[in-house]
């Protein structure tokens, strides 16, 4: 049983990103997201992905799928502690190619994982627990996760 909700609502949004092919060695794709509960980082990974992707549509679809598991579980925690979340968790990602295709239902993905990372990023959508949305690149801030900066320009 849940506990009663207390205290004013949190928002949890989740930023993600991945880059593709990434290892020079496996060419494995990496996945990084951010989670933030009211502006505080909550949770953050970065981690290689299990499977090596041919596209980048494909890597940034895992990591979208990955990052949308781990902000579900900080909900379920956040819901069991008396938190009263405020509607849906944000996830944002700057392929808009993917946020596209998780916001289209009538979407068919021929490859098999596509279809799997889709299905579940849908499911979250249509139960009213997840909504996606694109970011810049530049703004994004789990790009740090996933590529090397270079700090500072000077013009």
């Amino acid at each position: 049983d849940m506990p009663e909700q207390r205290g004013k609502e949190v928002d949890v949004r989740m930023f993600v990103d991945s880059d593709h092919a990434g290892d020079k060695t496996t060419r494995r794709s990496s996945t990084g997201f951010f989670i933030f509960v009211n502006s505080a980082l909550v949770s953050w990974l970065f981690k290689k992905q299990a499977t090596i992707e041919i596209s980048v549509f494909g890597a940034e679809f895992v990591a979208m799928k990955q990052g949308m598991e781990t902000a579900q579980g900080l909900r379920y925690k956040l819901r069991m502690m008396g938190f009263p979340i405020s509607g849906a968790t944000y996830i944002y990602g700057d392929n808009m190619s993917v946020i596209h295709n998780t916001q289209k239902p009538e979407s068919s993905l021929q490859k098999k994982s596509f279809a799997i990372c889709y299905h579940a990023i849908r499911e979250s959508v249509a139960m009213g627990e997840s909504k996606t949305g694109h970011i810049a690149t530049k703004e994004n801030p789990a790009d740090l996760a996933t590529k090397i900066t270079t700090g500072l320009t000077r013009k």
